[in-house]
């Protein structure tokens, strides 16, 4: 059992990162096309062991809660199962070690990840692959298997309906070096005539996930995950209120590990 007493002292190798961990960040996303539009939003994410998840003091358990439900197909036993079934289904055998995980916690009951990622080393250290799953607000969870660069970039199409203003067309530009004392990622969007309508990019700081730091971050954000969701629907009223044409949904397929 994992507790905030125990951070400090965790068991690390010298070139992994201290989890769990809190960012304090912004989320930004930028369209220059078919109209001009910005979205700023300050929230916080956590950083932790899929291994070791960390479990708070009974109090604090509202502001902080990792659970099976929220991701993949809701139906695993744990995340990490979640995990190895979404790998397995994927051909990813030697994904067998330390995986980190940044997300949003559920807050208060309530939790939406429009992005959770998932960086999947092998039991020599070596960083196999990453996992970037998606969430929309209809309900639907999609993962992008990745395998970056020595620089954290990526390639991948898009399939998988996200924002009601754009097609299930393009590829995206990831950027997704695993965080340190900074998170930094990017994602474009690309058309295939050499456009790049959306970029969106989330950047902070790591701080302590004791408990002073997670009741600091909730205070400062209240009750995130909800706003998260609120945000993202303000925006697309406004959005919708400049003129943009909603595009069809299509019906989702279903894909072997999201069960």
């Amino acid at each position: 059992m994992t507790t905030t007493r125990d951070i400090a002292t965790a068991a690390v190798t010298p070139t992994s990162p201290v989890v769990p961990a809190l960012y304090l960040c912004e989320v930004a996303h930028t369209r220059v096309q078919p109209v001009r539009h910005s979205l700023r939003q300050r929230t916080y994410q956590w950083l932790v062991d899929l291994d070791a998840l960390p479990r708070l003091p009974l109090p604090l358990r509202p502001l902080a809660r990792f659970e099976a439900r929220d991701h993949f197909g809701g139906r695993a036993p744990t995340l990490r199962a979640g995990l190895d079934a979404y790998l397995a289904s994927q051909g990813v055998r030697n994904a067998d070690g330390r995986v980190l995980m940044l997300a949003h916690a559920r807050v208060l009951g309530h939790v939406f990840n429009p992005l959770t990622l998932y960086w999947c080393h092998d039991r020599a250290g070596s960083l196999v692959c990453v996992v970037a799953e998606v969430h929309n607000t209809y309900g639907g969870r999609h993962c992008y298997l990745l395998r970056p660069d020595a620089a954290g970039r990526a390639d991948v199409d898009k399939d998988f309906y996200v924002s009601p203003f754009f097609d299930v067309e393009g590829s995206y530009r990831m950027r997704l070096p695993l965080p340190g004392e900074r998170l930094d990622l990017t994602i474009q969007l690309r058309h295939g005539d050499g456009s790049r309508p959306l970029t969106a990019t989330v950047r902070g700081h790591r701080r302590p996930a004791g408990t002073r730091g997670l009741l600091t971050a909730a205070l400062r954000h209240p009750w995130s995950t909800a706003a998260v969701s609120a945000g993202i629907r303000w925006h697309g009223i406004r959005l919708y209120l400049k003129g943009l044409p909603v595009r069809p949904r299509p019906v989702p397929s279903t894909r072997e590990g999201m069960l």
